[in-house]
Formats: structure tokens, C-alpha cells, sequence
């Protein structure tokens, strides 16, 4: 699908940011997030937290985390929708309500949920609806992953400062999260093993050098 995007909308790339196993229950559509559903807390590992974040393409997201100081792994997925297993295949139809999204593993003494949340508006065009860049459709739709109330306070003052800043409606959706699915083995380091790729080259690539000018100051340091 984003070969075709690409070879569509190849005149966009060139002005557009770039735009995962998890599912939600009880949601009815695609682009409505459930109401009344209590969030999962997942657990820690090894002292490491997780945060889950949609918005767009999953192998940007991915590539934009895995440069962030005090983020240990970053795992490509789906989430958000309401079906079991979902595949790259069965998202991409816009039917199964998920949307491509990441796992965040991250060391919580170097960087924290706040300004994993800076960054995860900061690396996108954060009033585009149902997409990011060329990806378009409720697949690649943006949306922030809350597993309790502290971090559901965070992101929605977040969300609302910014709109009030730049005085545009903020489009990402703000879910209670519920189970994350891994995608296929071939996504995951899509960037890092795929450098060449016309797509990794004309927007993954483009959409996180942004990243690095805007935000410097959470860059992992080169040892």
C-alpha cells in the first residue's frame, strides 16, 4: 500500500511529514474511541515502562523513538481497532479499527512520559485527520495511548495547550489503552534495515532529520 501511495502522491512527499499485538473492545468505528473502557496498565520490565503512540506510518514512528535519549526498544504494531490479530494486509483496509502504532520501551530515570509526549506532537503534523503526509485512511490515523489517569491528565493538557497555541483543532484521538499486536517481522527496523527503500528516503528519513532539528536536546548522544 505505500508503495502505491508513493507512486501516487510522489509530488506530495516532498511537502508533507511522514505520517502496530493491540485491540480495543467495544469500539463501534474506526475513528471513535471507546467510551467507559478502564485502561490496561502494563507492567514493567526490567525497570523499563512502555508508552503506545499512532501516528501514520509505523516505520517513521519507530525510527523517531528509537532516537530518543532513554528509549531502549521501539516495537512496530497495531492498535486501537477491534478485531484479534490484525495484519499489515487486514489494517490497511480501514475495516479492523486499527491504526499502525509503536511500542515505547523506556528507561523512566532518563526520559519521561511528558516529554515522550512532546515529541510524539512535535514529529507530526498534528491537525492532518486520518493520516500523516501521503498515508491517508483511519489506519494511519493519530492517536495517544493512555494506561492511567496521570497519563491521560498529561496528554490532554498537552493536547490542549497546543491547540490553543496554534488555534487549530489537534486531531489525534486520546484512547485508553487496552492490548498491543506486533506486526510482521519485516516491519520492525523497517529504516534501519531498509535505508534505501524510495519511501524510508523521501519521508521516514525527512520526517525524522525534522525531528532532530526541532528537538536536539532529546537526541541519543553518539558515543
Amino acid at each position: 500500500m505505500k508503495t502505491l501511495l508513493y507512486s501516487i502522491l510522489s509530488i506530495s512527499l516532498l511537502f508533507s511529514s511522514c505520517q502496530g499485538n493491540s485491540q480495543t473492545q467495544n469500539q463501534k468505528t474506526a475513528t471513535s474511541p471507546a467510551k467507559n473502557i478502564k485502561p490496561v496498565q502494563t507492567e514493567t520490565i526490567n525497570g523499563l515502562e512502555r508508552a503506545y503512540f499512532a501516528s501514520g506510518c509505523f516505520w517513521c514512528v519507530e525510527a523517531i523513538y528509537e532516537n530518543i535519549e532513554g528509549v531502549e526498544e521501539v516495537i512496530s504494531g497495531y492498535a486501537g481497532g477491534h478485531t484479534k490479530n490484525p495484519t499489515y494486509e487486514s489494517s490497511n483496509t480501514g475495516r479492523t479499527g486499527h491504526a499502525e502504532a509503536v511500542e515505547v520501551l523506556y528507561n523512566p530515570k532518563i526520559i519521561s512520559f511528558s516529554s515522550l509526549v512532546d515529541a510524539y506532537f512535535g514529529s507530526q503534523n498534528p491537525t492532518q485527520i486520518n493520516g500523516q503526509g501521503p498515508d491517508r485512511g483511519s489506519q494511519y490515523r493519530s492517536i495517544i495511548f493512555y494506561q492511567n489517569d496521570e497519563q491521560k491528565k498529561i496528554i490532554t493538557e498537552k493536547k490542549k495547550s497546543l491547540s490553543q497555541k496554534i488555534n487549530r483543532k489537534i486531531a489525534a484521538e486520546i484512547t485508553p489503552f487496552q492490548i498491543f499486536w506486533k506486526a510482521e517481522g519485516y516491519h520492525q527496523d523497517y529504516e534501519k534495515r531498509n535505508p534505501n527503500n524510495r519511501y524510508i528516503q523521501n519521508v521516514s528519513i525527512p520526517r525524522l532529520n525534522r525531528f532532530k532539528r526541532k528537538f536536539p536536546n532529546l537526541i541519543k548522544k553518539k558515543h
